[in-house]
């Protein structure tokens, strides 16, 4: 016999307390005003409680209604019911919208913004082409093989991570309940000589342009203006790492004073860094200021006027049939500037490169920039390599991106 009425449930919401109606439901109403329908069934020797919905918006008569087709579909049915909302559920997270959660909840546990960026990177550049729009709950272990196999051998370290942060994002996904199953295991179909081919262990140095080769690569790389050329060339002719180049703002950039000015989020040691412009890098932020994207600031966008991703850049020496890495013309720049005899003092403040002895990083506090009257040797030495990489020819006259003359 049903003991609860219509007019007994208006008067329980305003009554905090657990109201019985008979054969499992009940309704429960909270401190807070919150008031719910609860089903309580037994599904192989264990208790299940099933939310019907709110109280407030579910009469008692529906109540009753939906209680009865779930205790057909548990008890004749042998159904999973909670299984099956779980399941539902899982069915609209997608595994874009869970690492992003992930990283979004996480965001105080970074060990640094550089890293936090990096982490989320990461998976946007490897991951979320081919995982990104599908279901945390159907994501398998043939899935991640899928994503992980065209980086395996070319770029191990960034795949060993990617695996990591996949899976990571996956046994979040199954803690929130949007996956019945954890994520598949490093040490199952994912490791190395499973469902993974064996890296080759031994390390090389990323491989290096020979300084020779660069001015012809230099005039090879101009003929197809692009942002991702454009961004190579700079990033070439200032020294500076892929990250620092791809996330670059035009705010960063004083035309006048001829000066890029890193923030500290952007580099490597989260320590601001200076970069004097040579002639041929101002002729690069030209070029890119005229293919200018209304509505961002980045100076190299990619997608939707966002930074481009960390591929963008090694796809274009793979379109040109290059074997070489991109951080390897931080390589190919220090050769050349020890041929040229530059100071190696200069040329490690150039790179951002930390002072490997602390009394001199304790008492070496110059820039090496010098001033407008008198330019420093940093200065000196990203002109002369300027000069280089343009293979020595004068050129046109330089101009800021506001047409303003700079010689």
């Amino acid at each position: 016999m049903k003991k609860l009425t219509a007019l007994a449930v208006k008067a329980a919401l305003a009554n905090p307390g657990t109201y019985q109606d008979g054969d499992g439901l009940f309704l429960k109403v909270d401190k807070r005003g919150g008031a719910s329908w609860l089903l309580r069934l037994q599904r192989d020797g264990k208790r299940q409680d099933i939310g019907l919905g709110s109280a407030k918006l579910l009469p008692l008569a529906e109540a009753r209604e939906k209680a009865n087709e779930l205790r057909k579909a548990v008890k004749i049915d042998g159904r999973d019911v909670l299984a099956e909302r779980k399941d539902e559920a899982a069915a609209k997270v997608t595994f874009r919208e869970a690492a992003r959660q992930y990283h979004s909840e996480n965001t105080a546990g970074w060990k640094s913004a550089i890293y936090a960026r990096q982490w989320l990177a990461a998976l946007e550049s490897h991951a979320f082409p081919k995982l990104g729009d599908l279901p945390t709950g159907r994501i398998s272990a043939a899935d991640i093989i899928d994503v992980l196999l065209p980086i395996w051998q070319e770029i191990p370290e960034t795949a060993r991570q990617v695996r990591n942060r996949i899976c990571v994002v996956l046994d979040y996904a199954h803690a929130k309940g949007w996956r019945s199953t954890e994520a598949p295991s490093g040490n199952g179909s994912l490791k190395a000589g499973r469902g993974l081919p064996r890296q080759v262990k031994s390390r090389e140095n990323r491989k290096a342009m020979p300084y020779s080769a660069l001015p012809d690569f230099m005039v090879a790389l101009r003929r197809k203006p692009a942002f991702g050329r454009l961004a190579l060339e700079l990033l070439i002719l200032t020294g500076v790492r892929s990250q620092e180049v791809r996330l670059a703002t035009w705010a960063e950039f004083d035309f006048e004073g001829r000066l890029w000015t890193i923030p500290a989020d952007h580099m490597k040691r989260a320590k601001a860094h200076m970069v004097p412009l040579s002639d041929a890098a101002l002729a690069v932020l030209a070029k890119a200021h005229a293919f200018r994207l209304p509505d961002t600031e980045v100076v190299f966008p990619g997608a939707v006027g966002k930074p481009m991703s960390d591929m963008t850049l090694l796809k274009v020496l793979r379109d040109m049939k290059e074997p070489f890495h991109v951080h390897g013309f931080r390589s190919t720049f220090t050769d050349w500037a020890a041929n040229e005899d530059f100071a190696d003092a200069v040329v490690e403040a150039a790179l951002a490169h930390k002072t490997p002895d602390a009394v001199q990083a304790a008492y070496r506090r110059t820039t090496y920039l010098g001033t407008p009257a008198q330019p420093g040797a940093r200065v000196r030495l990203m002109d002369a390599w300027g000069s280089y990489c343009a293979g020595g020819a004068a050129g046109a006259v330089p101009q800021d991106p506001n047409g303003r003359s700079l010689d």
